[in-house]
């Protein structure tokens, strides 16, 4: 791996490109640190130690944004969340359908009205952080130099500006850099996080040396884990694929063998995000209403076992839900029979699409369950323990930096192998 990361340097235009995306990350990361202007920062600081789970967890995935009341207070979350809706969309709305099989034109028309939807979430986002925290609870009080009304619009206004400026970074890196923008901008704030977890689970009790115990074996588990995570999440069934002789002028084409790849996990590390996006949603609508009840439900459904069951229930379905949106069954056979290809023992054209997608059911639920458990054990384990390790490196958190990190290595990867050097997976 050390050899390959040297490769890459060595190709100018894919150091340009890493160099770029480290860039971005370390101004979004300089960004979560930059406060609000009007904020009292050191009460609101102090409040929000006391602040709830649900709040707890949004300051995770924001990387101590929120918990500073900085300028990306709101994250990636509000573009998550729009992208889940336009993704829902396309199978209820059909021009929303359409659009997505237009190819480069209907994908930019979705990716724009993605954006503004981005901004209207963000702005309502804004508006119930800023009420929340003028609250009781917070107690944030501004200062009576300035009229309340302008301080608040600054205030909405900079963190919508923030939300945007995070989508606009994400877009950056996808274009120019390395990855997924808006994955690695997700990574990075639950990477972030990890050293301030490791040294909170040493001092979690008033002896050290158990401190230090627990940390050490919390580490070796999570080492342990990742190999197999890796296994799955690069394990394949692969269905063979015969191609028939037949004669093209003069030539005879056909007669080899191949086989149509399917991942056991191949929505990712995507049933995840959207599972997360939809049980903390409630902790959005919370922190703009600021009602009572809705506060406790936000809670119930952050963590316990309320929260067990539907992060496993709504997990399996995003997997199969992802997964029969980026892939046609009815399209691979349609392109198989027309490239004279056939699956031994089935007959073209109706029957090899319903055999593919009696394999994706197959093979979508373990890998749906995989992941739901590994997401699962660690959040139980976080609830009785109350470790910020087993938080930080709990199962969402590793699925999506193991996944990230797959990604934009295979994308590394590809690019080392345009210039004939070997990549990370042999």
């Amino acid at each position: 791996m050390l050899r390959s990361l040297v490769d890459a340097f060595k190709v100018p235009e894919l150091r340009k490109k890493i160099l770029f995306t480290l860039a971005i990350l370390a101004l979004y990361r300089f960004g979560a640190y930059v406060p609000v202007p009007g904020i009292p920062f050191h009460e609101f600081a102090a409040s929000f130690e006391d602040s709830g789970v649900s709040m707890a967890m949004l300051d995770l995935f924001t990387g101590g944004a929120l918990s500073n009341f900085s300028v990306f207070s709101l994250g990636i979350m509000p573009y998550i969340t729009a992208s889940i809706i336009m993704q829902l969309m396309q199978g209820v709305i059909p021009a929303v359908g359409r659009w997505a099989r237009e190819g480069e034109t209907g994908r930019r028309r979705i990716t724009q009205i993605t954006r503004y939807l981005t901004l209207v979430l963000g702005l309502i986002n804004a508006i119930g952080y800023l009420l929340l925290f003028q609250s009781p609870q917070y107690g944030v009080v501004f200062s009576n130099e300035v009229p309340t009304w302008l301080t608040s619009f600054i205030i909405v206004f900079t963190l919508v500006a923030g939300t945007a400026f995070i989508m606009w970074m994400g877009e950056l890196i996808t274009q120019r850099g390395i990855g997924n923008g808006m994955s690695l901008i997700i990574f990075i704030s639950i990477v972030s996080r990890v050293p301030a977890a490791i040294f909170s689970s040493i001092n979690l009790n008033n002896d050290l040396a158990s401190g230090i115990a627990i940390t050490v074996v919390t580490l070796i588990i999570v080492l342990v884990c990742i190999p197999l995570i890796i296994y799955v999440e690069r394990a394949q069934r692969r269905i063979p694929v015969n191609y028939a002789k037949r004669v093209v002028g003069r030539k005879m084409m056909g007669g080899q063998s191949s086989y149509i790849p399917l991942k056991v996990n191949s929505a990712g590390v995507i049933p995840i995000i959207f599972a997360s996006c939809i049980l903390y949603f409630p902790a959005q609508l919370a922190a703009l209403f600021n009602v009572g009840w809705l506060q406790s439900f936000a809670d119930a459904v952050s963590t316990g076992w309320i929260n067990w069951i539907l992060t496993v229930l709504l997990i399996v379905f995003f997997a199969y839900f992802y997964t029969s949106m980026v892939f046609n069954p009815d399209e691979t056979s349609d392109t198989l029979r027309k490239q004279g290809g056939f699956i031994p023992g089935v007959r073209p054209g109706t029957a090899t699409a319903t055999y593919i997608k009696n394999v994706i059911k197959r093979i979508t639920l373990p890998g749906g369950l995989f992941i739901a458990l590994i997401a699962v054990v660690p959040t139980i384990i976080f609830y009785f323990t109350g470790n910020a390790l087993v938080q930080a490196f709990g199962g969402t958190s590793i699925l999506i930096m193991i996944g990230v990190a797959l990604d934009t290595m295979s994308k590394v990867e590809s690019q080392l192998k345009m210039y004939n050097y070997d990549g990370f997976f042999k």
